[in-house]
Parts: structure tokens; C-alpha cells; sequence
């Protein structure tokens, strides 16, 4: 059986970036398949990298991902289809730099997706910010649903031994 991780990233003391937290937070009171495991890596990179190296064989990030549009955006991406630089992030956990050093060091995850969303506040630079602002708050229950659906797009894959599925990545994007 396959595992799939869903990881949620973030300062929570740095308002928006909170966001994927949050939604993994409110995650664990679903229930959700046997092979999904829900975890809060808030602003650990390495323990992620370590645990898509061999312990998933796919992942859904959450997080928040600044690309330009009205806050509360939710935009699916693949970072390695999509050829990402580094997200700018107030943490050291950059999707696309985990990817690579996961490839790089020909870990078991072959799939990951970031589910982001467009952040409006991250608070002052020294002293951050509690809370999320009210278009990415309103965002949450929305990135679960895609959470879910994203969950269910991987599990197929797996069952069918296919190649990878298009899950309508960044150019596809919603709003609130």
C-alpha cells in the first residue's frame, strides 16, 4: 500500500504563513484514508526532507505561496512540472528545495504537490503577527476541500500504477 503525507508548513507567529498549519490542524479531525498521514512540520525542512526520503511515496504541501494574486488564492503546484524557483518564505522550508535534495538523494516520494495560498499580511519583520488575516482565514475549509481532492487524485494513481495525473496546477487557480 502507498503512503501519502499532507504537510503543513509555517511561522505561526508570522500571520499568513500560519496557513498551512492551520489547515493541517483542522485536518486531523477528518477522517481520511488508512495510507494518509496529516503532520505538522510548521518551519522544519529538514525533518521533511528526511520523512519524504523514505517514508511516503507522495506528499501534499500546504502552505502559504506569494505569486501576485488577491489574498485568500488558492493555487495547486507542482514544483517540479512547474520548474519553481525558491518560494520566498519567513521560514527555511522551501518546497522546491525539499523536492530537489529529495530527488537529488533518490528518496521513495515521487510526487509532491503545494496546495498555496495567497497570503495578504505576515505582520511587521521583527516582531510578526498572531493570526491569519480574514481572506487567507476564509481560505482555510476551501484548501481542505482541495486537500481531499488532491488525496483522491494520488490514491487513484497508486491503485492504477499509473504515471502522474494532471491535477490542474498553478495555472488553474481559485478564489475565494
Amino acid at each position: 500500500m502507498s503512503s501519502i503525507l499532507v504537510a503543513g508548513i509555517g511561522n505561526i507567529f508570522m500571520g499568513d504563513d500560519a496557513f498551512g498549519v492551520e489547515v493541517v490542524r483542522r485536518m486531523r479531525s477528518r477522517p481520511l484514508p488508512a495510507e494518509v498521514e496529516v503532520v505538522d512540520f510548521g518551519i522544519r525542512g529538514l525533518a521533511l526532507t528526511y520523512a519524504l526520503l523514505d517514508r511516503y511515496d507522495a506528499a501534499v504541501l500546504v502552505d502559504t505561496a506569494p505569486r501576485g494574486g488577491a489574498p485568500g488564492t488558492l493555487y495547486v503546484i507542482e514544483p517540479e512540472a512547474a520548474g519553481l524557483p525558491a518560494l520566498p518564505a519567513f521560514h527555511d522550508l522551501d518546497p522546491a528545495h525539499v523536492l530537489q535534495t529529495v530527488r537529488a538523494m533518490n528518496g521513495r516520494c515521487r510526487r509532491i504537490l503545494l496546495v498555496g495560498c495567497e497570503p495578504e499580511s505576515f505582520g511587521d519583520e521583527l516582531d510578526g503577527r498572531m493570526g491569519l488575516s480574514p481572506p487567507v482565514a476564509a481560505a482555510v475549509d476551501r484548501a481542505m476541500e482541495k486537500v481531499v481532492s488532491l488525496l483522491e487524485v494520488l490514491r487513484q494513481e497508486s491503485a492504477d500504477g499509473l504515471g502522474q495525473a494532471a491535477v490542474g496546477t498553478e495555472a488553474c487557480h481559485e478564489n475565494g
